[in-house]
């Protein structure tokens, strides 16, 4: 029941980050960008300062569960007396999950700094530059979360 409840926050998190990726560039976007940019600016900032937030917490319940499920896995097999050999998938799975947070720390860190600052001094060209900064690296992490999702499936199946 626990390593259940540990897979249903780590996959919980990944979809709800990977799905929030998705309807910011296929939804939101398009339907901002009807907007006039002295409009269109502040609302992005004050949409992905949100969302961000909420991101910030999804990523960290992910790295956390994922490495609390692989301890649980790698004590299980240790118990038995047998080896623990983490899966392929399941490197890939962590080495790309930990590039991604690092892409969503400079989005989140770096350029929604910079939109802030833009939507401060009402910049609305500065704003825009940054939201175009952030559209292109929230589309990077979607990428990477599409990739893993078909590592881990494919991995599985095998």
């Amino acid at each position: 029941m626990g390593y259940a409840l540990l897979k249903l926050l780590h996959l919980g998190s990944v979809v709800i980050w990977i799905g929030g990726m998705f309807f910011a560039l296929f939804c939101l976007r398009p339907a901002a960008a009807t907007l006039e940019p002295q409009v269109r600016v502040p609302f992005m900032a004050k949409v992905l300062g949100g969302f961000f937030s909420i991101v910030l917490w999804l990523a960290l319940a992910a790295i956390a569960s994922g490495v609390a499920m692989v301890v649980w896995v790698a004590q299980t097999a240790r118990s038995t007396g047998a080896p623990f050999n983490m899966p392929a998938d399941w490197m890939a799975m962590a080495a790309l999950g930990l590039l991604m947070l690092a892409i969503f720390g400079h989005i989140r860190f770096a350029l929604y700094k910079r939109l802030q600052r833009a939507v401060t001094a009402q910049d609305w060209k500065a704003g825009g530059a940054a939201i175009t900064e952030i559209r292109f690296w929230v589309g990077a992490n979607l990428s990477l979360g599409a990739l893993i999702i078909v590592i881990v499936v494919l991995g599985a199946a095998t």
